[in-house]
C-alpha cells in the first residue's frame, strides 16, 4: 500500500476519534502513513477496547498521542495545543483536523410521559456538535499548526434537511456545523485551509443506536439504498483520505454525501 503521507510529517487531529466514523479515520489516515492525534471522551469501563484499536493505529508505525478530556472546555482545549506544539516540533503540522463528535440531547419537543427538549439542550448540543469545529480551527491555526495545504473535515447527516422525533437539537447543530463549515471555506482560503462536510448514510455506530427508534431508521434506509446495504465507517473513513490528498485541494465549502447513492431515493 503506497503511504502518501509517510515523509511529510503530516498529522490528522481527531476531535472524537475513539469509535464510529472518527476510530475508523484514524486506521485509515494511519495506514497511509500519517501521524495521529485523537482527543476523546470516554469512562475506564470503556479503557480496554479503545486501546487494543489505538494498539492497531500504532502498529501503522506513525506517531500517535490521545488525550482522554473534555474537548469543549477551553482550558482543556489550549493545554493541548500547548502539549502539540511540543510533540510536533518544527517540522510537524496537522493536514487533516476532523471534527466527529457525537454529544447532544435526543428528546422529543413536546410528549406526555418524557422530558422533553429545553433551551439549555439546544445550547449544550449545538456548542459541542458545531460550534466546537470553529474553536479548534481558530486554536489551531493561531497555534500556527496547520500545514500550509490544509483540510477541515467534518460530519453531517440528512437531519441537516429532514426532521426527525427527537432529533431536533441534534438537526440544529448539524446546520450550524454546515453555516460555519462553509464561512471557514470562505473566510480561511487564503490560508491554505479547506474545509468540507460529509453527509454519511445511515451508519450503524454506538450514537446511531442512541437515536429512539434507530432500528425503524435502519430498515429504512436498507430499502432505499441503491445497494441495499447501511454505510460502513471504513466508507467515510475512505472519503476522509481522498478529502486529504494533493489532489483534492480544489474542493472546498461543500456538503459531500457518502451514502451509496441513498440521499437520491
Amino acid at each position: 500500500m503506497t503511504k502518501d503521507f509517510q515523509h511529510k510529517n503530516y498529522w490528522a487531529l481527531i476531535l472524537g476519534g475513539s469509535s464510529g466514523l472518527g476510530l475508523a479515520t484514524a486506521k485509515k489516515l494511519a495506514k497511509h502513513g500519517m501521524n495521529i492525534c485523537i482527543i476523546h471522551r470516554n469512562s475506564r469501563t470503556q479503557e480496554a477496547e479503545i486501546n487494543t484499536n489505538f494498539d492497531i493505529i500504532k502498529a501503522e508505525g506513525v506517531q500517535f498521542k490521545s488525550f482522554n478530556v473534555d474537548a469543549f472546555k477551553q482550558e482543556k482545549r489550549m493545554q493541548i495545543i500547548s502539549e502539540l506544539k511540543v510533540i510536533l516540533g518544527s517540522e510537524g503540522k496537522i493536514r487533516t483536523l476532523v471534527h466527529s463528535v457525537a454529544k447532544g440531547n435526543l428528546k422529543p419537543m413536546l410528549d406526555d410521559q418524557k422530558p422533553t427538549l429545553q433551551t439549555d439542550d439546544f445550547n449544550l448540543t449545538i456548542n459541542a456538535m458545531a460550534i466546537s469545529l470553529f474553536d479548534w480551527t481558530k486554536a489551531v491555526f493561531e497555534a500556527e499548526l496547520f500545514a500550509d495545504d490544509s483540510r477541515i473535515i467534518s460530519f453531517t447527516s440528512e437531519g441537516n434537511t429532514k426532521a426527525w422525533k427527537n432529533y431536533a437539537a441534534v438537526s440544529a447543530a448539524k446546520v450550524t456545523l454546515e453555516a460555519i463549515t462553509r464561512n471557514i471555506a470562505l473566510e480561511f482560503a487564503p490560508y491554505g485551509i479547506r474545509a468540507n462536510c460529509i453527509q454519511a448514510g445511515v451508519t450503524d455506530t454506538a450514537s446511531l443506536r442512541m437515536i429512539p427508534g434507530s432500528d425503524k431508521i435502519k430498515e429504512h434506509s436498507l430499502l432505499r439504498n441503491p445497494f441495499n446495504r447501511l454505510t460502513l465507517p471504513e466508507d467515510v473513513a475512505n472519503a476522509v483520505y481522498l478529502l486529504s490528498k494533493d489532489e483534492a485541494s480544489w474542493i472546498n465549502g461543500c456538503v459531500i454525501p457518502v451514502d451509496g447513492g441513498e440521499h437520491i431515493s
